[in-house]
């Protein structure tokens, strides 16, 4: 039995059907209220500025205000005197209704893509064969190796014979976010999927508040239902009332709060949307069938519930084939025998191969557009995906609605830049949602230290700067500007560790020598106080429930963390809720890991800037810094491993001035790991002792950015990644170290 709560859900909330009546019932509102008026004389007034669908800027309806009218045998009905002079300027909105546009959204590793190969192989052949191996839609190396979904894709499902589902794979976690806030500007629907035994995680909560914001309809997917601990949570109605209360914290109106719930387990194939067959199913009482508990009935539920695409239409245009083309970029690539790239949704018009289109960039004046010179060229070739696998669109056009490839666009197109027919253009740029701010900053340029060169193949500061600005043309939450302090590095402003991890290891792969600085978060000033604000962030710890005191003094202490919220579960488990700096963050992965065996899961996103909270301090880890050059040597490694945790292991390349351990102390010790045993006719007795070296702990990427300090810095090759000082020669270190002992001496006596 499910709990009263979540019976009461379905009963409590205005019913789907209501509120389609009432959008479709011929009504008429605006971005805040709407007088209705029916036609028994009644009127009220219903606010819909949830529900209001983006659209295109100008005289097109759909962008924010709309009007619909109802026809009878006596020709069109206005239910008021604003209704009838609204119509005259806008026409009657229409859908393609063959078309599904959906994104699945959901937190990491919470089987999204898993769902989406059982997607494919739902529908045609060639889709099921290039889904034979799993997670088909993580295509990169590093999606593959990492388990998680880095760059949105959108797949083509011919389904049936009539209907075609744009899927869009998204990224779950919050470091990906302007891959997600590009990829909802194309889709009409979300399918948020749900570990059933998690429930709602931070990313999820990010993704679909974006998507609410929107206005667009969810359809909820119950995951991992055939999990140990899921159908406890499902059967009580945990999982709902968490869910429930999610939506309705971040602001869902009734229409969005009525949605469809389907329960799955995507790794063994079955969906349905009774909660009894899904018992059966989850707890092995009955095998699933196959035709009626196949990921079609996902499908079906999407085509169901989900809205097709509006065409929106213009102003004194009543023949729909004279609309004009638009469609927003979304994703920009580079093909070297097809030329550039741009993939988006189209909202009006058609296009055909050998049209000629032209380029309005997002931020021009529509003033300036009739008198601009627009970048114009000739399509020479349409795509669309299909599965993983790029095809040609055949017949070559494409209508509203539809989410295609276009090759030969011109060559300055960017993310968010509106193309349209040069013959029949568009008076005015797609509106393009904002994306939220960067949180960090790193500075990076070509490699400067002692194994410069040995490596890779790519050294040149001048290089590494033109990738990194290339990468910003499909990366919206990237921005890359020349440092004021160094003329060969570049400054990079994201959004996390993780995304920057990525990208640095994306480079290395490509050949890439640099010296990654540590990162510095990201302030700004208030504009009515002129108070100093720093971004804060909600992170959400999952931790063994004996750790749990220790999570808590670790986050609450100098690191200025705020505990909300904490819960144990059945399985021995406690969740806590924490809002914090996001300098706070910095190196936390690293500590929290050693401090609970590993067994800490740490979720954050970002909240908003708030006033700054002072110093933040952390564990000042001591390093083992090498004074000499050469290979390690086992014999010292075997000495040094005493000391405290090493980085490398016997034959590595070291320089004066490289970090080769962690140190058990505070403070930086330069260590020799150089020194060989001296080789004499003299005998001892541990002569033929054997040593033993444990092995060396290494770090990734983007676990070294938060873990590095202020006076050091990373060296990225393709064969090794070093920490290092930032100066090498440690008498040149211990004087700057005491100028700024006796700097903080007198600006301590200062303030007394």
């Amino acid at each position: 039995m499910l709990s009263c709560a979540v019976r009461a859900r379905a009963v409590n909330r205005i019913p789907k059907r209501a509120v389609s009546s009432a959008l479709h019932g011929g009504f008429l509102w605006s971005e805040d209220k709407a007088a209705c008026h029916g036609s028994k004389g009644f009127s009220t007034v219903i606010n819909y500025s949830n529900y209001s669908r983006r659209g295109i800027a100008g005289e097109c309806e759909g962008s924010w205000n709309r009007c619909r009218r109802r026809s009878t045998k006596k020709g069109n009905r206005m239910f008021s005197a604003e209704a009838a002079e609204e119509v005259r300027e806008v026409r009657e909105e229409r859908m393609n209704e063959n078309i599904r546009n959906v994104a699945i959204v959901a937190h990491v590793d919470h089987g999204k893509t898993t769902i989406v190969d059982e997607l494919l192989r739902c529908v045609s052949t060639d889709c099921a064969e290039s889904a034979e191996s799993d997670l088909v839609m993580d295509c990169g190396d590093l999606e593959r190796e990492r388990g998680i979904t880095i760059t949105s894709k959108v797949t083509r499902l011919d389904y049936r014979s009539d209907m075609t589902i744009n899927v869009v794979d998204t990224p779950g976690h919050a470091d990906f976010a302007g891959e997600v806030d590009r990829v909802l500007t194309m889709i009409d629907g979300v399918c948020l999927v749900v570990d059933a035994a998690e429930g709602a995680m931070a990313q999820t909560k990010y993704v679909l508040s974006r998507a609410l914001r929107m206005g667009l309809k969810p359809v909820l997917v119950l995951n991992k239902c055939d999990k140990p601990d899921a159908w406890g949570r499902i059967e009580t109605g945990e999982v709902e009332n968490e869910l429930f209360e999610t939506f309705h914290s971040l602001g869902a109106d009734d229409h969005q709060m009525d949605y469809v719930t389907v329960y799955a387990s995507g790794k063994a194939g079955w969906a349905t949307t009774d909660l009894a067959l899904a018992h059966q199913y989850s707890s092995g009482q009955n095998a699933p069938d196959k035709q009626a508990a196949s990921m079609a009935v996902l499908l079906d539920t999407i085509i169901q519930n989900i809205p097709p695409p509006d065409l929106s239409t213009f102003h004194g245009i009543l023949d729909p084939t004279q609309e004009p083309f638009a469609m927003a970029a979304t994703t920009v690539g580079y093909d070297n025998f097809l030329g550039r790239l741009c993939t988006g949704r189209i909202y009006s018009g058609t296009i055909a191969k050998n049209d000629t289109v032209a380029l309005i960039p997002r931020d021009m004046d529509p003033q300036n557009i009739p008198d601009a010179a627009l970048s114009a060229n000739t399509i020479s070739a349409m795509f669309v995906n299909r599965g993983v696998s790029r095809t040609p669109l055949d017949p070559p056009i494409a209508k509203a609605g539809d989410i295609v490839t276009l090759a030969g666009v011109p060559d300055n197109i960017a993310v968010g830049d509106t193309l349209t027919l040069k013959s029949n253009p568009v008076n005015k740029a797609l509106q393009t949602p904002p994306i939220n701010p960067p949180t960090l900053s790193i500075e990076i340029g070509g490699n400067t230290s002692p194994l410069a060169g040995k490596e890779g193949t790519i050294v040149a500061s001048s290089r590494v700067r033109d990738r990194l600005i290339s990468e910003t043309d499909n990366n919206v939450t990237l921005n890359v500007t020349k440092s004021d302090t160094d003329s060969d590095r570049s400054v990079v402003h994201a959004r996390g560790e993780l995304q920057l991890g990525i990208l640095i290891e994306q480079m290395r792969r490509e050949g890439y020598e640099m010296t990654v600085s540590p990162p510095k978060i990201i302030t700004s000033t208030c504009e009515s106080t002129g108070e100093k604000l720093e971004p804060f962030e909600e992170v959400i710890i999952d931790v063994e429930s004996e750790y749990s005191g220790t999570v808590i003094d670790s986050l609450t202490g100098e690191r200025k963390g705020l505990l909300l919220e904490m819960s144990d579960s059945s399985d021995g488990k406690t969740r806590m809720v924490f809002e914090i700096p996001t300098r706070g963050l910095l190196g936390f992965q690293n500590e929290i890991a050693t401090l609970t065996r590993g067994t800490a899961v740490v979720n954050h996103l970002f909240l908003e800037n708030r006033p700054y909270a002072g110093v933040i301090g952390g564990i000042d880890k001591g390093k083992l810094v090498s004074n000499d050059v050469g290979k390690s040597n086992l014999f010292s490694l075997a000495n040094l491993a005493k000391r405290g945790v090493l980085f490398i292991e016997a034959g590595e390349e070291v320089y004066q001035g490289m970090v080769i351990g962690e140190s058990s102390r505070p403070g930086d010790l330069d260590v020799n790991p150089v020194r060989a045993k001296e080789t004499n006719n003299m005998r001892t007795v541990n002569k033929e002792e054997k040593l033993y070296v444990p092995p060396p702990k290494r770090y990734s990427i983007e676990e070294l950015i938060g873990y590095m300090n202020d006076d050091e810095v990373l060296e990225v090759t393709p064969k090794s990644v070093r920490l290092r000082k930032a100066e090498l020669d440690a008498g040149v270190r211990e004087r700057a170290a005491r100028t700024r002992k006796k700097q903080l001496m007198a600006a301590q006596k200062g303030k007394k």
